[in-house]
């Protein structure tokens, strides 16, 4: 048995902090699979049972991290929360900052040529080396104890080194030669305490626009929560009490007026009204609600005062399920992001032998220590792999956190990353493109149809098939008093069998019959074709090993499959239908929708072989299904996308979860994923050509350490904004 454990993770600062963790995660005694994610500060381990969770702990803590491990009952601050007072601290720290740099700046640069300037240069720019730019020191000390550099290691050594530098050079030379211009003329040394101070200064302004927008980009999660009603009105005795939503239990009665959230997911016992229910589907328009109806917590009642029986409280609410699934996939890795943790895994190192190397040579060419070290520090300040870190998981989290806004749940972050290969989306018909309500429509049979239409009624009592619902809401509509069969035996996408009366009777398609061995089926073979052409769905029906008719249900097409399926065409995707109904009624229906590729007759197993051999094609094949027998589909596709009205199973299988039946969304979540992974390659490409560009500059002298300071911090916040774009996604 397996378990994971979720742990707040502090002390990261880049991604190579995260690949680090990981790695030491991954190698500890119990540890299945290790992930850290450095844009939600988050690590999840897939460990066996019996861990020792302390053993993780101390591991980590050799490497210069702390992990806290999340109980499933502890009421976690929301990562959106953690991110602002992160921007608070670093606001207060770049405040006092700018406050000492700038007469830093203005004395070096302007200042007068007096024994006191460089002093006071020194004394200000010990202050915010040391002070301000604490945190930067403590993590390298422990980066570089524990023989991991990351991001602080390279700002620690490149201040230290601009500060230590310009401090040996005033306490062995003195301010008379520093202020001397003959003396900086004839090459005496420089001192450069502004940059020392100004590299502190900007990367502290970097790191509180950072964690500001990372705040933002992290805000689904908290707005989910922040959903959910702050009272309920519990009925006991028929006395109506407020009481606080989490203490409500199962079987529970509770009131819910017009304009209030309902507190919990329930049935309506008694009244009518309309809810609101975006949050959940993304559907605007309210959906009616009587006594049996299903009503979800944080749904808006717009109307009548309602009476609920709770059934789910609480983590086990639809909101709450959600919360899980963001949260989840913002939890997890796209497979592109793979190349970017190598990369940051060997970064600081190499940059730290780059600088190093590149100033001994300076000082070989040029003989200017001064020179050397600028330059040198200048390599260590831009090479820092922030923007890389964040180039993907701050793309997942607003992608997953708008497509949850708008009724589309990504389950993980490969899904983006598939989405965008796409081209062939299959379509399951019956509660997919249809409504899967179905009625019946024809009976035709030369026995007495009262009969007929009672026992074969009577048998699909015993079936939860929409065919035979519809069947048996037929017969009571015509007021045929119906019998529950003593025996039932049905065999998935061929037919049933039982005793009704003491009479042996069956249903289900010519196929089932000859397997039977009944005869009469060549009978109604043109009474079958007939109501199939008309996008009926017709099935055989008879008793005592005879044949005696033939029964027609139709479903409802829904009002957006056309518009739906067309949006795919246009894009350049092929579309096709897999069902179980009749070659004719298949292609009748698959007509009037626009799709021209159309299996029929397939069997609940048979789903999965169309699509493997869709895929021995060279396709790569989104399917779209809702019930249980489209299980094996939705695994075996490339990308499985699970209507949320369907069955739980569906929406297990399934790697996309639409949460209404609305066919559009199909086309949303492939746009928003789509977009999403062009993100990620933006920001992907802005990481490593900012760096591929931007060392060779530095190693070359042409970029100062507070030029470089200013582009790190920048090339950070610029992957952040460019992923918060996907929040106006529409």
């Amino acid at each position: 048995m397996t378990d994971t454990i979720r742990f707040d993770v502090d002390g990261m600062t880049c991604a190579s902090c995260a690949v680090r963790i990981e790695r030491v995660l991954g190698k500890q005694e119990g540890v299945d699979l290790a992930v850290v994610n450095f844009a939600s500060q988050e690590a999840r381990a897939t460990v066996a049972d019996g861990v020792d969770v302390e053993a993780l702990h101390a591991a980590v803590a050799k490497i210069g991290y702390d992990i806290v491990e999340i109980g499933p009952d502890d009421d976690r601050r929301s990562v959106t929360d953690k991110y602002n007072d992160e921007a608070k601290k670093q606001l207060r720290l770049v405040i006092g900052s700018a406050v000492l740099a700038t007469p830093v700046m203005l004395l070096a640069m302007l200042g007068p040529e007096e024994l006191w300037n460089p002093w006071l240069q020194l004394v200000l720019t010990t202050i915010i080396v040391f002070y301000f730019g604490w945190q930067f020191h403590t993590a390298a000390w422990k980066q570089l104890t524990s023989l991991s550099p990351a991001m602080d290691s390279l700002i620690s050594v490149g201040t230290l080194a601009a500060w230590g530098y310009s401090t040996v050079v005033l306490l062995t030379q003195g301010a008379e030669a520093i202020v001397d211009a003959d003396h900086l003329e004839s090459g005496g040394a420089h001192v450069f305490f502004e940059s020392a101070a100004m590299i502190v200064t900007l990367i502290l302004v970097g790191r509180f626009f950072e964690a500001r927008a990372k705040g933002q980009a992290s805000q689904a999660i908290a707005r989910l929560a922040e959903l959910g009603a702050k009272q309920a009105r519990l009925v006991v005795n028929g006395v109506e009490t407020l009481v606080d939503p989490l203490e409500l239990a199962p079987g529970n009665t509770v009131v819910v007026l017009p304009g209030e959230r309902i507190p919990a997911d329930g049935t309506v016992t008694q009244g009518e009204s309309a809810i609101d229910e975006s949050m959940l589907t993304g559907e605007s328009a309210a959906v009616a609600k009587e006594a049996g109806s299903e009503v979800f917590a944080a749904t808006v009642n717009l109307h009548g005062r309602l009476e609920i029986e709770v059934v789910h409280v609480g983590p086990n609410t639809a909101l709450a399920q959600i919360s899980r699934l963001v949260e989840d996939a913002q939890a997890t890795k796209a497979p592109v992001q793979k190349l970017a943790d190598r990369v940051s895994g060997i970064f600081v190192p190499t940059v730290m032998v780059i600088a190093a190397l590149t100033g001994i040579i300076w000082w070989l060419i040029d003989g200017d220590i001064g020179i050397a070290v600028t330059n040198a520090v200048a390599v260590l300040i831009i090479a820092c792999p922030c923007a890389l870190g964040l180039a993907t998981p701050t793309a997942i989290m607003v992608g997953s956190g708008r497509g949850a806004s708008m009724g589309v749940l990504f389950k993980n972050a490969q899904v983006f990353e598939t989405a965008h290969s796409v081209d062939t989306v299959v379509f399951d018909k019956t509660g997919t493109l249809t409504r899967g309500a179905m009625t019946l429509t024809n009976v035709a049979t030369e026995e007495d149809e009262h009969i007929f239409l009672k026992r074969v009624a009577s048998l699909e009592l015993g079936s939860e098939h929409p065919i035979g619902r519809a069947v048996v809401l037929g017969a009571e509509e015509k007021d045929i008093e119906l019998v529950a069969p003593t025996s039932f035996t049905a065999e998935r996408g061929m037919g049933a069998t039982g005793i009704v009366d003491g009479i042996t009777v069956g249903v289900g398609s010519a196929r089932w019959f000859d397997e039977l061995g009944w005869p009469g089926a060549d009978t109604w073979e043109e009474q079958l074709n007939t109501f199939g052409a008309a996008g009926h769905t017709a099935f055989l029906a008879g008793w005592e090993g005879q044949v005696r008719g033939v029964l027609a249900v139709a479903d409802t097409i829904r009002d957006n499959s056309k518009i739906a399926v067309a949006a795919l065409e246009e894009q350049g995707i092929t579309t096709a239908m897999l069902t179980g109904d009749a070659q004719a009624t298949a292609d009748a229906i698959a007509a009037e929708i626009g799709i021209s590729r159309v299996t029929a007759e397939v069997l609940p197993g048979q789903k999965a072989d169309a699509i493997t051999t869709l895929q021995t094609e060279g396709r790569s094949v989104a399917f779209v299904g809702d019930g249980i027998n489209d299980t094996p589909a939705l695994a075996t596709a490339d990308l499985g996308i699970a209507v949320g009205t369907g069955s739980d199973v569906a929406i297990e299988a399934g790697d996309v979860v639409l949460m209404s039946g609305d066919p559009e969304r199909i086309v949303t979540a492939l746009a928003l994923a789509r977009r999403t992974f062009k993100t990620i390659r933006q920001n992907l490409f802005w990481a490593f050509g900012y760096n591929t560009a931007a060392i060779p500059l530095a190693v070359l002298g042409f970029l100062s350490p507070m030029v470089a300071a200013g582009a790190m911090a920048f090339s950070s916040v610029s992957v952040v904004l460019n992923s918060l774009r996907l929040r106006r996604f529409s």
